[in-house]
């Protein structure tokens, strides 16, 4: 019985300072992941950083007869406090990422992980149950014999020697991780200044819509009930990238804040839109932290089923023409690696689709444009002789959601500026008439209006004078745009 006891104390004690050890490696990990069961951000860094603390501590006092006891106790309510957030993730049809056992090995939670928590809290239950916690590690240790000693010590070696070289392994997959970014970050820089840098020989792309093939079209709702297609992610003539993540997936959280990076810097040349399952709110309040725009929910996984995107987080390179731009890039590393590779070739040679118009300019000929009950319409015709501020706006672009408060205050501060608005719109006619923009809005899905005067995006704004001359140069972004209201507001 005593030695039953000592090799189920063994047993937990070795399972929690393997898990311990592997998540105070991992500390980001082991955050994500605590978040990824649904505890809040602001207690989710505390508590991914107290979780391995503790699974060490308990590891600790399992090991002599004087704290046996306490150590199964320690470790029975972990592994039951475990087992509760695993059930109840199941039971609302999630499968958050465990990280149990950090990057050594982290996978869904699912009945497999319930079960195998369960049985580990048997064997706790069954040291707290004992008379006593059996003989002490190092009392056990004294009665060897010489033989059984040595082998128990060369035992020990051998499995910290695995364990350092599984270690020293997994250091060189990150260093080799970062050696790729660093080459694709100098190859980007040689060829922003001319300098020819030969292509690596090709290789077979493993899995996914083959690249060159048209992409899957998609409608999919945005997090501001507005709806949002491909059609209207490419209107701007870039490049769209599109990444697949899941709320319950921990990786995919600890991308977040990279997401917003890449879409702040690289707004004038990729369009990177968010694909996600889960409940909108939340989604609203996870993405809007990290300042994500243009995050789109998919109920079924049926936009990463079309794209052949199986594993969370994964990114699609969709180019300027619709076509598949790339295959599959999985994980952190590799979707960091797939934005340098999009983006350096666009450093070198980034040419609006026309030169932007100036002050003094007379306007281009026009596109024809659709109103909000589909009835094609003239832009001079809409412009009616007066100075308008014409607004290129997207219903379904994070930053025109944002600065769309600052829109409607101009109806009560200055009406005769949000009077003389005209926004080219992307988007449903839904989408457009649920934001009650404050005056005139035309359709132009193609973006082929703010093609003509040289604007690259969404938001931006010009002012045109009544007899058709350009007014300003073009203000890019919603400060910009808000600033050349207040400026029209001034004159």
């Amino acid at each position: 019985m005593d030695e039953a006891l000592l090799l189920a104390r063994l047993l937990l004690a070795a399972v929690f300072a393997v898990a311990g050890a592997a998540k105070l490696a991992d500390v980001a990990g082991s955050r994500a992941a605590v978040e990824g069961f649904g505890v809040p951000t602001r207690l989710a860094r505390p508590i991914g950083t107290i979780l391995p603390l503790a699974e060490l501590a308990t590891a600790v006092l399992l090991l002599p007869a004087a704290t046996g006891r306490a150590g199964a106790i320690a470790a029975l309510g972990l592994l039951l406090a475990f087992s509760a957030g695993i059930a109840a993730s199941i039971a609302r049809g999630e499968a958050p990422d465990c990280n149990c056992f950090g990057q050594l090995h982290s996978e869904p939670v699912g009945p497999k992980t319930l079960a195998r928590n369960f049985a580990l809290a048997m064997v706790a239950g069954f040291v707290v149950a004992g008379d006593d916690a059996g003989p002490g590690l190092y009392e056990a240790i004294a009665d060897l014999s010489a033989g059984a000693t040595a082998a128990l010590a060369g035992g020990i070696v051998l499995a910290a020697l695995l364990g350092l070289g599984f270690s020293t392994y997994l250091q060189l997959l990150r260093q080799h991780g970062r050696v790729l970014l660093r080459l694709e970050a100098l190859e980007g820089a040689l060829r922003s200044r001319g300098i020819p840098v030969p292509e690596a020989a090709a290789e077979p792309e493993v899995g996914g819509l083959p690249v060159g093939s048209q992409a899957p079209e998609f409608s999919l709702p945005g997090l501001h009930g507005d709806t949002v297609t491909l059609a209207s992610l490419r209107a701007a003539g870039r490049p769209v990238m599109l990444v697949f993540t899941d709320p319950g997936c921990g990786p995919c959280k600890a991308l977040l804040p990279r997401i917003g990076q890449w879409q702040r810097e690289h707004a004038d040349s990729l369009t990177i839109a968010l694909i996600s399952r889960g409940d909108a709110e939340e989604m609203r309040a996870e993405t809007s932290e990290h300042e994500v725009a243009v995050v789109l929910s998919e109920t079924e996984r049926q936009t990463s089923t079309a794209y052949m995107a199986d594993a969370t987080p994964t990114a699609v390179l969709v180019g300027r023409d619709g076509t598949v731009g790339s295959a599959p890039a999985g994980g952190e590393t590799a979707i960091a690696a797939l934005v340098e590779r999009t983006i350096a070739p666009l450093d070198v040679v980034r040419v609006p689709a026309a030169l932007p118009v100036q002050a003094g300019d007379p306007l281009p000929e026009m596109p024809v444009v659709q109103d909000l009950e589909g009835n094609e319409v003239s832009l001079a015709d809409e412009l009616g002789g007066d100075e308008r501020m014409l607004v290129f706006w997207n219903p379904g672009c994070g930053f025109c959601q944002r600065m769309l408060p600052d829109v409607h205050s101009l109806e009560t501060e200055a009406p005769d500026v949000a009077a003389s608005l005209l926004f080219v719109s992307t988007g449903a006619p839904e989408a457009n008439r649920e934001q009650g923009l404050p005056s005139t809005v035309v359709l132009d899905d193609a973006f082929a209006v703010g093609r003509a005067v040289g604007a690259t995006g969404t938001p931006s704004a010009m002012r045109v004078h009544g007899d058709g001359r350009v007014a300003s140069e073009i203000a890019v972004g919603a400060d910009a745009v808000l600033a050349l209201a207040g400026d029209r507001a001034g004159t």
